[in-house]
């Protein structure tokens, strides 16, 4: 698999708005292991693989079992799960599939009963970011496998 485009190189400016965004939802305070879920669930309904290797790793660096990680395509069938991130991962379903219901009402008076309002809109920029990644990974078909976590050893 080759890369069409290294978006970084085409385009710093893009890359830029791109990570001033992911700038904004990593310094909201919402959980780091709750967007680590949510940023792997929209990444799997998405398809986008580099995403799901960068986001698997990352949460993995930061301490998710791998427990979590495999059976979040079937979080809804497992006990592993807070509400909190139960309501985040059917918000993020919701948000990343808009076409499909267009974010019903009763996803979103679950997911009000976690968040406040203001992290809700956090919560919902975040998942625009994945989504907007996963977008340009697919598009532009960014290579998974040579991502390394911050700090991580480097394998050889």
């Amino acid at each position: 698999m080759k890369a069409r485009i290294d978006v970084r190189k085409a385009e710093p400016g893009a890359m830029k708005a791109m990570l001033g965004l992911e700038q904004y939802v990593r310094s909201s305070g919402l959980e780091e292991s709750l967007l680590d879920l949510v940023r792997m669930r929209a990444s799997q309904l998405n398809g986008c693989a580099y995403c799901i290797d960068m986001h698997s790793k990352d949460a993995r660096a930061r301490g998710e079992t791998e427990q979590r990680l495999y059976e979040l395509d079937a979080w809804r069938e497992t006990p592993f799960y807070s509400e909190r991130e139960q309501a985040a991962l059917a918000w993020t379903e919701a948000v990343t599939l808009i076409a499909a219901g267009h974010a019903p009402d009763p996803v979103f008076e679950e997911v009000r009963k976690q968040f406040s309002e203001a992290e809700l809109v956090k919560l919902t920029l975040a998942i625009v970011a994945i989504n907007g990644w996963n977008r340009l990974g697919i598009a532009f078909r960014a290579v998974p496998g040579e991502y390394r976590p911050v700090g991580a050893k480097q394998q050889g």
